[in-house]
């Protein structure tokens, strides 16, 4: 999974990078201090993966990871070339949602680009830019389509006709992951890789005092409106304050510092699961005296294709899976008291994998 984290600048995308991934990179109080996109790769936390390991000892433990680009701060007419505007919007395209920052703290020793904290504004100027880069992919595949439709393929009629409506939407200035739930009309536009159309997540940027109790403050709120409208979702965090947590290199003295705080998750953990619950995935497990592994798929993705995600040569020659439920192999203890129950299931190749799923895949090529 690839997160790009954009936002105007100085609103917190560096500094809430460097705290998520210890990356390390500047967080000065200046536009476009990101000059090319910073990567970082994380691990997802998975405690069902930690106590495999626990349990197995094997030789290699390896987590799901999750990708985060930094992106370079994007300002007014961007989708013209104005600032880092087109290396921007190309950076985006390669990810799989957006982590869209945004300032919701009053400081006035940090500068803002728009001089004064207004989220729904910032929102406004960097969707304007999306919208407009969208209207002319969606003008060039319209004119494509019209073009291949002279030849009487009442296919590329119908896509014109719907991306001729999409279009109007986006001149309208709205997102065109608010244009319709059908899923015939969405395969149709997705084909066309338009920015907003990827799902995305608001972080607020909250002062300390009031991360813990985000109602309180009127600029979350609108955030989380307009969230909610769109079927976003809206995450308050400090990002000052997590970049405090993440220098804490000791497990405890991190615990303790979050205890003193009310903080029950760090904001990477919360990012994460946002994520996760937003693209619609979820991990199965596989585990041995060599390697325990968290595995990231789609949800409703069937048990040969799960495997797949292992080596091609599973799915091809896929014969059955067999699966338990990491809560039924906690409470057992180990996996032969869970055959013993009749807890380990052999399932075919209908089966959907679930969430925490441990198995083993039977192939034969």
């Amino acid at each position: 999974m690839k997160l790009g984290i954009v936002g105007l600048p100085n609103v917190g995308k560096s500094t809430l990078f460097n705290a998520i991934t210890n990356a390390g990179v500047p967080a000065d109080n200046y536009a476009f201090c990101t000059i090319d996109p910073n990567v970082g790769v994380v691990s997802v936390p998975d405690e069902r993966l930690d106590w495999l390991s626990d349990f197995y000892a094997p030789k290699k433990t390896t987590p799901a990871v999750v990708e985060f680009v930094d992106i370079a701060g994007l300002v007014k007419g961007a989708s013209k070339g104005e600032g880092l505007g087109n290396k921007f919007l190309s950076n985006i395209r390669t990810t799989d949602a957006i982590v869209h920052v945004v300032r919701c703290f009053e400081d006035s020793n940090v500068t803002h680009v728009e001089g004064t904290t207004d989220p729904l504004r910032d929102i406004d100027i960097i969707n304007l830019e999306l919208v407009m880069a969208d209207i002319e992919m969606v003008e060039r595949r319209i004119d494509k389509c019209q073009k291949a439709a002279k030849g009487g393929d009442k296919k590329y009629l119908k896509d014109a006709q719907i991306l001729t409506e999409l279009l109007a939407h986006l001149n309208e200035g709205k997102l065109a992951r608010t244009f319709t739930d059908d899923e015939a009309e969405l395969a149709i536009i997705a084909e066309s890789d338009l920015l907003t159309l990827k799902k995305t997540i608001y972080v607020a940027n909250l002062a300390e005092n009031e991360v813990n109790e985000p109602e309180s403050n009127r600029h979350f709120n609108a955030v989380k409106a307009l969230a909610d409208n769109e079927g976003s979702q809206c995450l308050p965090i400090c990002a000052k304050l997590e970049a405090d947590i993440a220098e804490l290199d000791d497990p405890e003295e991190k615990a303790m510092f979050m205890e003193e705080l009310g903080v029950k998750e760090s904001g990477l953990d919360r990012l994460i699961k946002s994520s996760y619950a937003l693209l619609g995935l979820i991990s199965f497990l596989t585990a041995g005296s060599d390697e325990c592994r968290a595995w990231t798929i789609k949800r409703g993705t069937k048990a040969p294709q799960a495997a797949g995600k292992i080596h091609t040569d599973f799915e091809r020659g896929f014969i059955r899976a067999e699966v338990i439920a990491f809560q039924d192999m906690k409470e057992c203890g180990t996996m032969a008291a869970a055959k013993a129950k009749g807890l380990v299931r052999s399932e075919g190749k209908e089966y959907v994998m679930k969430d925490g799923d441990i198995v083993n895949f039977l192939f034969n090529v």
